[in-house]
């Protein structure tokens, strides 16, 4: 993946715009070695775009580009239900050829009108997931979850999670530390799973913590050993069941899927940049054993150990 084009139209959302933008536009970061992408915003008219916030964008470039790029991202804008026909022809050639197609909150329809979506999983922002069932009854809407990628279609729900989609798909081409390290550079958190939830409950008067950073930070250090929800309860001196409700409040998704989410992306970094087996990588992020590794990983990653070692690590495996 190299050539990364997006896809502007009236009425364009300056964030999400944006948050394209910021992982896969940034022209020079010479504090890493992440790879630079050719990147391009283009729109079927060339010229003035009007936007949706009090400010208009001046764009160059036509959908002449889109026809070579590996990447076509859609910019959401404040009308979703009208796309101009041009730009959803050039969307679904890009599909047809092969090319990975990216979609969040309202640009999602765009890839409805494509055909895209049919017998796909897919999500978008959770105020319009009813509404993007109905417009596409075949397709396999998933309104709850940040992101999906389904075959080379991502789509994410809105806002940030636009972030949060990009770099899940950096990290699926890349590897993970690729991913982390544009997530540091842009200062956000190197992995939120797909499947975590959208809405986080931000609890009313809230007293028996202010915050569960301290303890996901010190989780993070001891993964290796035994991380019972009753064991981190007790970190965060609360009983099982109030930790339980407080960790879902904050985070969106319950204390054992998390640890099981970072286990598997400290596993991910130790398979692309360590010498270790698979049955060390599964002792050190507290799996136990290798088939229990294989079984997580494959879970989150649809993948193998072996075989992600195979794509993403320059080391020579010692098993």
């Amino acid at each position: 993946m190299k050539n990364v084009v997006v896809i502007v139209q009236d009425g364009v959302e300056p964030f999400g715009l944006g948050s394209i933008c910021e992982v896969w536009g940034e022209e020079y970061h010479p504090d890493d070695d992440n790879p630079v992408f050719d990147f391009t915003v283009c729109t079927a008219r060339p010229g003035r775009v009007r936007g949706a916030t009090g400010f208009d964008l001046y764009v160059e470039h036509g959908l002449e580009v889109v026809e070579t790029a590996d990447l076509v991202c859609i910019a959401p804008k404040r009308d979703r239900a009208q796309n101009d026909p041009a730009v959803v022809a050039a969307v679904r050639r890009a599909a047809e050829r092969g090319a990975y197609v990216s979609a969040h909150c309202t640009g999602v329809w765009l890839l409805g009108e494509a055909g895209l979506l049919d017998g796909r999983e897919c999500t978008t922002h959770w105020r319009y997931g009813a509404e993007l069932q109905a417009a596409f009854p075949e397709a396999i809407v998933r309104s709850e979850v940040l992101y999906v990628l389904d075959d080379a279609v991502l789509t994410g729900a809105g806002s940030a999670a636009g972030i949060d989609a990009s770099l899940h798909l950096m990290r699926s081409v890349f590897g993970a530390r690729t991913a982390a390290t544009a997530a540091r550079r842009i200062v956000m958190p190197p992995h939120r799973a797909g499947g975590q939830a959208q809405f986080v409950r931000a609890p009313i008067g809230q007293v028996e913590a202010e915050s569960l950073s301290p303890l996901l930070a010190w989780a993070m250090e001891h993964l290796e050993e035994p991380l019972t929800v009753e064991r981190l309860a007790r970190e965060a001196h609360m009983s099982s069941r109030t930790f339980a409700r407080r960790f879902r409040d904050e985070t969106g998704t319950t204390p054992l899927r998390w640890v099981t989410m970072q286990r598997v992306s400290l596993a991910s970094e130790l398979l692309e940049h360590s010498r270790l087996s698979i049955e060390q990588i599964a002792s050190r992020v507290g799996f136990g054993n290798a088939a229990t590794l294989r079984h997580h990983f494959g879970a989150v990653l649809e993948t193998t150990p072996q075989a992600y070692r195979r794509t993403f690590c320059s080391l020579q495996p010692t098993a």
